[in-house]
Order: C-alpha cells, then structure tokens, then sequence
C-alpha cells in the first residue's frame, strides 16, 4: 500500500535529522515548505504521487506568487522539493522527478486582475454563515476587503488591534511598520460577531490573542486564508482567477475609481512610494474607458 503524503513529509524530515548535515532551521524550513506542499496537493485531491506532474509543480509555485511570498523564499521552495524528491527517488518511492528542468516563476508585469463590487457581493454572500467556521470566514473576507490587508497583516491580526469605537484597526506591514487603517462598519460587524460569538469555541490558551484562528485554535496560515478566498469565490461562480492579494487590489481600486485622493490610498496599503500605489489609476483608467466605450453613443 502506497505510504500516504504526510508519512513521506515524516519520513523526509527524519531523514534531514539523521542523514543530512543541515541546521534546525533548515531542517524546520524545508519540513514546513514540503508539508504545505503536501497540503496543495491535498486541496487538488491528488493523491500518488505519479499523479504529480510538471505542471503541478509549476500550478504550486505559481500559488505562491500569488500568496505574496518573496522570490527568496520560492526559491527555498524549490529547493526543499528538489530535495524531497531527491529522497524520494533515493528510496525508491518514486521514479518520476517532476521538478526536472522546472524554473522559478516570475512575476508578471500586469495590471492586477481585480473584482467588481457585484462579484464582491456575491462572493460575501456566498459564505454559508451557517456552520462555525463560515462566520469566521466571511470576518476574515469582509476585513481584507474593508482593510486591504496583506495576508501577512491578516494572519498577525490580535484582538488588541482592533478599536471598534474609533473605526480603525492597525495592520503590522512590511518591515513591522504599523499603521492605522479604517474599517466600515459591515466589516467591524462581521469581525464583532465572529470575536464574540465563535472564536470563544475554537480558541485555547495558546492561540495567543490572535484573531483568525483554525479549527484547531491555531492562528491561520497563509494555505489557510488562500483555501477561503479561493473556496468562497469558486462557489459564488466567480470565474476570475481570484486569490488572497485580489481582495487587496480590489480595495484599492474601488476606493480610486470612487475618486479617493491617491496618497490616502497609499498610506492605507502602506506603500512607501507613491509609484507603486499609482498602478490602481492604470486599473481606475482603464475601467473608464470601458465604461465610455459601453455607454457612449458613438463609443
């Protein structure tokens, strides 16, 4: 019978312990990029590993440009894969290395893709508040959309970063920079709701004040928020290719084209420069253009 995922992720990490001279962190790093890797393929219900292809492995390096990581830590990416399989070939349980010739990813130079405030809604909407971990879904939804927060500054959100009188919460950015963003009220609602109502269930004595939490009381991860936001707009019939970093650039755009002053949006995104924020008046151009050329009688 074939050992399943999680048992390779275990046996690869004995095997850094005991026959590799690697550092803890090495050790910790690679067994951690191996497992998400493991989580992926679990979320795209393969489960040999001949199942796992080049254009897998390409599909999850891909997904972690676009959950933000940084190219230095793709790169480890790669090369904790590339050592996995190593081992994996090594010890027979394999024959295949879909890693072979396979390139780091880079970043396309586009306008990011963005959503409308109709897909907005149907997305908000089509969480089933329902079950336990819907409601904190849809907080988790409502505040990078109200917020345009990263995922980093979502996941390291506390309780004590929110100020429900003021309208404001403050998101801990690039570089540990702080910064005070405001939150509309339907957001602080959800946010309320799911504080009160459901994080009690789920929180234990080491989730450590923070405020998204898994159903093991855990703090959210990256794959985590990514899996909602995917999950939550494949069953809104939202046809775009919407991840995590979507919802921080429908933010932003939204807020342009309702024809917010550019440096208020840049503080709130909490760019150094104004250059990077000027991307969203490419996006709010084009969108007139469309609007002119649908509307106007000769356009």
């Amino acid at each position: 019978m074939p050992l399943s995922f999680s048992m390779l992720v275990s046996l690869f990490r004995n095997f850094l312990i005991s026959e590799v001279s690697s550092s803890q962190n090495t050790i910790d790093a690679y067994s951690r990029d191996v497992a998400r890797f493991a989580q992926f393929l679990e979320i795209k219900k393969i489960e040999s590993l001949s199942d796992v292809s080049r254009g897998i492995v390409s599909s999850y390096l891909h997904f972690l440009v676009d959950i933000g990581l940084a190219t230095t830590s793709i790169s480890r990416n790669i090369s904790a894969l590339r050592t996995f399989w190593s081992f994996l070939l090594t010890n027979r349980y394999t024959d295949a290395d879909p890693l072979e010739g396979l390139e780091l990813p880079r970043k396309a130079k586009r306008l990011p893709e963005v959503l409308s405030i109709d897909e907005v809604n149907k997305m908000l909407e089509a969480v089933d508040i329902s079950k336990i971990l819907g409601l904190r879904d849809r907080a988790v939804l409502e505040f990078m959309y109200a917020c345009g927060a990263r995922v980093s500054e979502t996941i390291d959100l506390k309780t004590t970063d929110i100020y429900p009188d003021e309208q404001f919460v403050r998101l801990l950015g690039k570089g540990a920079k702080e910064r005070l963003v405001p939150i509309a009220k339907e957001a602080l609602y959800w946010l309320e709701r799911y504080i009160r109502d459901i994080r009690p269930k789920i929180a234990k004595v080491s989730s450590g004040g923070f405020v998204f939490l898994n159903y093991r009381g855990g703090k959210l991860s990256r794959m985590g928020i990514w899996e909602i936001v995917r999950k939550w707009a494949e069953r809104a019939g939202i046809r775009k290719s919407v991840h995590p970093h979507t919802l921080r650039h429908t933010f932003a755009t939204h807020l342009i084209e309702g024809g917010a002053d550019i440096r208020a949006v840049q503080q709130m995104l909490g760019h150094e420069s104004i250059i990077t924020t000027q991307i969203y008046t490419h996006i709010s151009q084009k969108h007139i253009r469309e609007v002119y050329h649908k509307f106007h009688p000769r356009g």
